[in-house]
């Protein structure tokens, strides 16, 4: 009489069996930490295409669209939800990066902690863009919402990094040179500086994030002058970011510094080459819509890089040599004593034979 009972209990306890011994290799998870880095960057790209068109406000009301779960069939409406949609999926991949941190073989406690701030970090971006529209992109909402993105990529990207740099028992960390330590710390300093001076020209810009007409509270503590000083302004910190940059991988070549560092630091100095560039450019052009996006897209590229230089400079090189000898083994093969000691790898506390 109980026989169908059990047997849904027992077709109940196959998938939960299932599913508290499913595990993931550190090479899986970094994936899916690379995974919630690029879903992150994607929404900032997004965000910016919003402004950009002139989108920011076809949604006037926030979570609904004109008090409705859907867009009315007009364009910036459209591209405005669009924008809001997509936060569903960027939502799943930093959640899963939570969630699959716990299952992860070995188990590391400080990617959960980590992993834990990008579905966090989430949530408040949503709302703080909610209280971006409530403010009808005012300038200081929209400044915040920017700088807070770049705090979530960097979350991102230490997860990544750390993810990807699993500590070994028998691992010799080289203490990174203290000078390009702090040279490194230095630039990342100098990007962000350089980023929010970039959001206040923006600020005061031409492209206001909503349509002709729409009033919209901009940065005009210089008049008509403001948007031309704040954009000087914001070329200088650069051209003092691209100069750090170099400067610091000059230095990190003068010291022989690990691959992994001269590898950022080169893609930084690349991408602000270009990134100048582009700036000039969009300058000269009045700042066009397409290559203001490209501007924040690179804006994003170097943000990252700077972050990895950072890591790359504070992690230093490592080297792995082989695990210490037993007793027993240098008992059975007399020659494996003298050969870890000229490789280095006796272990100084054994205690010394008879």
């Amino acid at each position: 009489m109980h026989a169908p009972r059990e047997g849904s209990r027992v077709r109940l306890a196959r998938p939960l069996q299932q599913l508290r011994s499913f595990t993931i290799t550190p090479q899986q998870y970094t994936r899916v930490a690379y995974v919630a880095l690029g879903a992150l960057t994607l929404i900032v790209l997004t965000g910016a295409a919003v402004r950009l068109t002139g989108s920011g406000l076809g949604c006037p009301d926030w979570p609904s669209c004109y008090g409705k779960g859907y867009p009315p069939l007009r364009t910036h409406a459209v591209i405005e939800f669009s924008n809001r949609t997509l936060t569903a999926p960027v939502s799943l991949a930093a959640l899963a990066a939570w969630v699959l941190a716990y299952r992860r073989r070995p188990y590391r406690r400080d990617l959960t902690r980590l992993a834990l701030l990008l579905p966090l970090g989430v949530l408040a971006q949503a709302i703080l863009g909610g209280l971006t529209v409530d403010g009808k992109l005012a300038y200081g909402w929209v400044m915040a919402h920017f700088a807070f993105s770049m705090l979530l990529l960097a979350a991102a990207w230490v997860l990544v990094w750390r993810a990807s740099h699993e500590p070994k028992a028998n691992a010799r960390q080289t203490a990174p040179d203290r000078g390009l330590l702090w040279g490194a710390r230095a630039l990342v300093g100098l990007g962000a500086l350089t980023i929010f001076a970039g959001t206040a020209a923006t600020a005061a810009g031409p492209h206001a994030g909503g349509e002709p007409g729409q009033p919209i509270s901009r940065l005009t503590f210089e008049g008509h002058g403001t948007m031309d000083w704040v954009i000087h302004r914001h070329a200088e910190f650069a051209i003092l970011f691209g100069l750090a940059a170099v400067g610091l991988w000059a230095w990190a070549w003068y010291l022989r510094a690990g691959p992994q560092a001269q590898r950022a630091l080169t893609a930084v100095c690349a991408l602000l080459a270009v990134q100048g560039v582009v700036g000039a450019v969009q300058y000269e052009t009045h700042l066009p819509t397409e290559l203001v996006w490209v501007h924040v897209l690179l804006a994003c590229l170097c943000w990252i890089a700077a972050l990895w230089a950072n890591s790359a400079v504070s992690t230093g090189p490592v080297s792995v040599g082989p695990e210490p000898l037993s007793g027993l083994e240098s008992a059975v093969d007399p020659n494996a004593s003298a050969t870890a000691v000229r490789e280095g790898a006796l272990n100084p506390h054994a205690p010394a034979s008879a």
